[in-house]
């Protein structure tokens, strides 16, 4: 691929970090509008958490549409496609009806789905294989800023009276002026490279076939989702009650400590990719990014003066940065001509895990929130989280190395 051809793609990469940007304000945003939406869709606490986490089950399944639809007629229809579906489901949540909140919040997930494997996708198209995981952190980072922004920005506004409508009109208008960005800056998809031209010559469900039938590719999508659901599902949902009724933290105090994970990521993405790339190995920096979240757990467990709560979230944010790298190392031990089922792929395993765990966690810790000791009750919480992130780490031993240093070897 000419230099000029890969100039514009990391044009439209610019744009889908902007999409990416919007998908966390609209997935983190609920979290700290839950009494809004409750008295807005007439419905309770429990069933108004089990609304939000509909996003889940849209958004893994549809991260396979994303993937064959990557491959198959590239990115510019595709993030096209999948930005206008984002923003209708946004506008859906204008209408005070269970029916319409469902029905937003699952067009939500399937828009979102889109995102990271679209601007994953272009990244590849744009950016050569050693600043491959660089850029993939840098996405990852404005997608979390988008989150921080979702708590830290429209939390007070909320807080300060602002009609929740507000926020999901322009969020919907936005949107939908991005995905029109997005249909005329990326670039008409040419046959022009082998690897293009074997993913166009696959069936659609080929793709997969070669994605799923590699163990490595299974390895990738549970190390991720198990380092990435403490912050799906705990920071971003869970968190805010979990700080107000467990710590008696007040509302503000206690959607800024959340917020403070989604944060974290902001630095944690961008730079264990940096330094993943830097030292041309996966596993050390994922390994270490994991224990990072555990002893941030700990403290918050243990030693809860030691640093304050939003410190330790921050630094839980940072290490979970690591649930990032999976997504280098399932593009680097597949073909380059499935670079975007792979991410699917991935993105479809991760947020399966997240949609398995999220009424498990609900179930033991979040329908017993402020009805058991509340001391006891934080702690067991975060260290059902402790065990999945354990359990990620004895799974990352399987894992082959794909690293630069590796591959030079090779």
């Amino acid at each position: 691929m000419n230099n000029s051809l890969k100039k514009l793609y990391i044009i439209a990469w610019v744009f889908g970090l902007v999409f990416y940007f919007l998908d966390y304000v609209i997935r983190s945003a609920p979290a700290v509008m839950l009494p809004q939406l409750t008295s807005h869709f007439n419905t309770n606490n429990l069933e108004l958490v089990w609304m939000i986490g509909t996003y889940y089950y849209t958004y893994s399944t549809c991260s396979l549409l994303a993937g064959i639809a990557l491959d198959k007629f590239g990115g510019k229809k595709s993030l096209f496609v999948g930005t206008f579906i984002l923003g209708i489901g946004a506008l859906l949540f204008l209408i005070s009806s269970q029916f319409t909140g469902i029905s937003g919040r699952l067009l939500q997930g399937a828009g979102c789905a889109f995102a990271f494997p679209g601007c994953v996708y272009l990244a590849s198209k744009g950016f050569s294989s050693k600043s491959l995981a660089t850029a993939i952190g840098f996405t990852q980072c404005l997608g979390m800023l988008g989150g921080a922004s979702g708590q830290f920005v429209v939390g007070p506004l909320v807080e300060s009276g602002m009609n929740i409508n507000t926020f999901w009109l322009w969020s919907g208008i936005f949107t939908i002026i991005t995905a029109f960005a997005l249909y005329f800056v990326t670039p008409k998809e040419n046959l022009d490279n082998e690897s293009d031209d074997q993913s166009k010559k696959l069936g659609y469900l080929e793709t997969y076939k070669i994605v799923f039938t590699n163990p490595q590719s299974w390895l990738c999508g549970l190390i991720s989702g198990l380092l990435f659901a403490p912050t799906t599902i705990f920071a971003m949902t869970w968190a805010v009650a979990f700080f107000e009724k467990d710590k008696q933290f007040a509302f503000h105090d206690a959607a800024v400590t959340s917020g403070m994970v989604a944060f974290g990521w902001v630095f944690g993405c961008p730079l264990l990719g940096f330094i993943t790339d830097k030292i041309g190995k996966r596993k050390p920096v994922l390994v270490g990014g994991a224990v990072l979240m555990i002893v941030s757990l700990l403290q918050l467990i243990f030693l809860p003066d030691l640093f304050s709560a939003k410190i330790s979230m921050f630094i839980l944010g940072i290490g979970s940065g690591a649930a990032m790298i999976p997504y280098s190392v399932i593009k680097e031990t597949n073909p380059d001509y499935v670079k975007g089922s792979s991410t699917g792929a991935i993105n479809f395993i991760t947020f399966g895990v997240t949609t398995l765990l999220s009424p498990v966690f609900s179930h033991y810790f979040g329908k017993n929130l402020g009805l058991s000791d509340a001391t006891i009750h934080f702690q067991n919480s975060l260290f059902f989280w402790i065990g999945g992130i354990i359990l990620a780490i004895l799974i990352s031993l399987l894992l082959r190395e794909t690293g630069s240093k590796v591959q030079k070897a090779i």
